[in-house]
């Protein structure tokens, strides 16, 4: 039966290895494979494997050969995987903070504030951070339901993002923590002046910001003493720019960059470039697989990937 926990030996554990591992790059180049075959591998070791996606193009359930959703579907023996629903993430996000905001504001304002959350959840990039608060959650179940997570993500540049989502996050919700007490602060006064028991209720608003921070504050110090970045790139001049500054991004930024993945080789391949990408990521080491026939789909299939990897 799927999703029972395998014997576990010291051979199958790897305390030294990244708890949580994102493989990202350019479109197209197999990242979703890379993943699910690292995924498999971890799984096969004994070691409980969430493999979630966070790439809109919800292409992992196919490379799995399995219909996935929001919730954790078993994969094999100690794999599960997800391919969580943005928009319905979005959804959830807007629900709970309107029914905060219903329990702390006046009822006159509430449909002001209504339309402004209806706005707000329309806004450019609303959906990806929704996508980065479910992502940070399931980061808090590793390691106690999870031994490893393993995320298929968006194309680079998405994935950059939801990397730093944390960091640029934290300083905004603080600000909006401070006006919300001071706003607090201004209520008692009042209390006092006009008379009244000065007692306050705690105030779902401000808790739920205060909770925010911590999330924010563990998630990005979680990305960068647990975490590890797994590049995948075809060899490929434009992919090799794009893939080079990626790396160069993260690595400023104290993330840890492992073994790169030169994926998709053709005999044909223009020897220039497959050395520039070998000398490029040296320092992580890189692996290179052979562009075949037949697109693996499948643990079965994906399992012939799995010796090949990092």
């Amino acid at each position: 039966m799927f999703g029972r926990r395998g014997p576990r030996t010291a051979e199958k554990v790897e305390p030294t290895a990244p708890r949580i591992v994102f493989f990202g790059g350019k479109g197209g180049v197999g990242k979703t494979t890379m993943a699910a075959a690292h995924a498999l591998r971890l799984a096969d070791r004994g070691l409980r494997t969430l493999l979630v996606s966070t790439d809109p193009a919800h292409s992992l359930g196919d490379a799995l050969a399995l219909p996935l959703g929001d919730d954790p579907v078993p994969v094999t023996e100690n794999l599960w995987a997800r391919e969580p629903d943005a928009d319905a993430a979005l959804r959830r996000r807007v629900r709970g903070i309107g029914d905060d905001a219903a329990a702390a504001l006046p009822r006159e304002i509430l449909p002001a504030v209504t339309r402004h959350l209806e706005h707000a959840a329309a806004g450019p990039g609303m959906a990806e951070s929704a996508l980065a608060d479910l992502l940070m959650d399931t980061m808090e179940e590793v390691p106690e339901r999870w031994d490893r997570l393993v995320v298929d993500s968006a194309p680079t540049g998405h994935l950059l993002r939801l990397l730093h989502l944390p960091e640029l996050l934290t300083p905004w919700v603080q600000g909006l923590a401070r006006q919300r007490e001071r706003a607090i602060d201004a209520d008692r006064f009042a209390v006092g002046v006009v008379g009244g028991s000065g007692e306050n209720e705690d105030d779902p608003l401000l808790e739920r910001l205060h909770a925010r921070r911590r999330k924010l504050e563990r998630a990005a110090e979680r990305l960068r003493e647990d975490a590890e970045v797994r590049l995948v790139l075809v060899p490929r001049r434009m992919v090799l720019a794009e893939t080079d500054r990626a790396a160069r991004e993260l690595a400023e930024t104290g993330f840890r960059l492992g073994a790169v993945v030169i994926n998709q080789v053709p005999e044909d391949v223009d020897p220039e470039v497959l050395t520039a990408v070998r000398e490029r990521f040296a320092a992580q080491g890189t692996v290179e697989l052979a562009l075949s026939e037949r697109e693996p789909l499948g643990p079965d299939a994906l399992r012939a990937l799995v010796e090949r990897l990092p």
